[in-house]
């Protein structure tokens, strides 16, 4: 199924979607990659606020590349999201609701999705360029000195995901090796 979803995401967004669902996101969303996650929870132990709202936030794994004239972001895909695993649960536990990335999470990170209502978004890794024309806006916000893993803040129009993880923990890469196990085709 085919959907629109305007950022921040709320609860009744995440409580419609389904693993397998095409999303297209509408919004501010912010980027932040390994470094950046290191220093956002170096932050969240001294008890100091992270640099964006984290209520209802959605994450993007992903450090651009420098943009061309003329536009407002150079390549835009996705990084593997399993860098991360290790920080994602206390995010979603602060109020974060949404990640987007590639690759498959771990059982805590899934987990800690069912428990808070979250959901894990795939972005198509090797279309960058294309993903990058949805960025409307960026801005670097916070940690200038990690270059392209700085966080950004970004406004998109019509970005597009897939529901990796919903909200049950339906996961579609598994669903989908199942099915294409019982294909008969």
């Amino acid at each position: 199924m085919e959907k629109n979803i305007s950022l921040p995401l709320k609860e009744e967004d995440i409580e419609n979607l389904k693993a397998g669902d095409y999303v297209y996101l509408s919004g501010v969303m912010y980027t932040a990659r390994d470094a950046a996650h290191k220093r956002m929870e170096e932050t969240i132990k001294k008890g100091e606020p992270l640099p964006f709202p984290i209520e209802g936030s959605t994450l993007y794994y992903m450090g651009p590349s420098p943009a061309r004239e003329g536009r407002v972001i150079g390549s835009a895909g996705p990084t593997t999201s399993s860098r991360m695993d290790k920080y994602t649960p206390g995010l979603l536990d602060m109020g974060m609701k949404g990640m987007i990335g590639k690759g498959k999470r771990s059982a805590a990170v899934s987990e800690a999705l069912v428990r808070n209502h979250g959901v894990y978004f795939a972005a198509v890794g090797g279309a960058g360029a294309l993903l990058s024309k949805a960025i409307k806006t960026s801005e670097v916000i916070a940690y200038d000195d990690l270059g392209t893993e700085a966080i950004r803040r970004m406004e998109v129009e019509n970005f597009p995901v897939i529901v990796v993880i919903d909200k049950n923990g339906n996961n579609l890469y598994e669903t989908a090796i199942e099915e294409y196990r019982n294909y008969k085709g």
